[in-house]
């Protein structure tokens, strides 16, 4: 479904999202219930025998999970397998990094389905000189999965402790090419627009204008519009001068996107 919509109209219309069940092939595991006291995003170490195990369910995952579920990007398959997710949940939660569902992270927020996280980084079409721009950092798995493949990465988390947290670990994990900052999401990031691709993830209920405007021409958005525990859709939107192409990707289940700093 592609729809050619004028500037103005985008943000009304792409509110609106139609009530039908989500395709088993894009709709995630349920978002897993927060923990009532976050768990510290502490930096374990691992021995090399651990470091070989979790190398091994990581290319378990991407064949299984990746590839098997139909992503054909040779360059992100490449970047699934780099990725190091089991370094970017709790501690508490390395046993299960490799299993292809989102898992907690504390503060109410949680870590993508690996899925997904290669379902939407595949539909923005990259290329090694794009700049992108990310709403939702969180644990800072996301940004890093682009830092594999961009020049550039620009990630915006709301709440302060994990903005700082996922800055210091993507440093450490030596991802000097993404850029983090603590702040409201909904406005982007005006100084450093235009973006080749902004992806966001958490959901809002409308796409928000500032986002649209520091879109690039050409560039591509991903992005889950919905209410809170409702009928959620995966949006691709394509900017061509001052209109805009649409396209749903299927259902799907984020967080909300906040606006209260935190």
């Amino acid at each position: 479904m592609r729809r050619w919509l004028p500037l103005a109209l985008l943000a009304l219309v792409t509110g609106m999202t139609a009530c039908r069940v989500s395709p088993a092939a894009y709709g995630p595991s349920p978002v897993p219930p927060a923990t009532a006291t976050p768990t510290p995003m502490l930096f374990p170490t691992f021995s090399p025998e651990e470091e070989e195990r979790f190398a091994a369910q990581r290319l378990h995952l991407v064949e299984r999970g990746i590839i098997g579920l139909g992503i054909e990007d040779p360059v992100v398959i490449e970047a699934m397998k780099r990725v190091p997710r089991h370094r970017f949940v709790p501690p508490s939660y390395v046993g299960h990094a490799y299993v292809n569902d989102p898992l907690p992270i504390g503060f109410g927020q949680s870590i993508s389905q690996p899925y997904i996280v290669a379902r939407m980084t595949e539909a923005l079409r990259l290329k090694p000189g794009d700049r992108v721009l990310e709403i939702g950092t969180g644990s800072g798995y996301q940004a890093a999965i682009l830092a594999e493949i961009v020049r550039e990465v620009y990630t915006i988390e709301i709440v302060r402790p994990l903005a700082e947290t996922a800055s210091a670990r993507l440093a450490a994990l030596g991802y000097h090419n993404v850029e983090v900052r603590h702040g409201d999401g909904y406005f982007g990031w005006e100084e450093k627009a235009p973006f080749d691709a902004i992806i966001v993830t958490c959901a809002p209920d409308h796409i928000p204008p500032p986002l649209r405007s520091q879109l690039a021409d050409g560039g591509r958005m991903v992005i889950p519009v919905g209410p809170p525990g409702g009928y959620q859709e995966l949006w691709l939107v394509e900017r061509h001068g001052d209109q805009f192409t649409t396209e749903s990707l299927g259902g799907v289940v984020f967080v909300p996107l906040t606006r209260e700093l935190r």
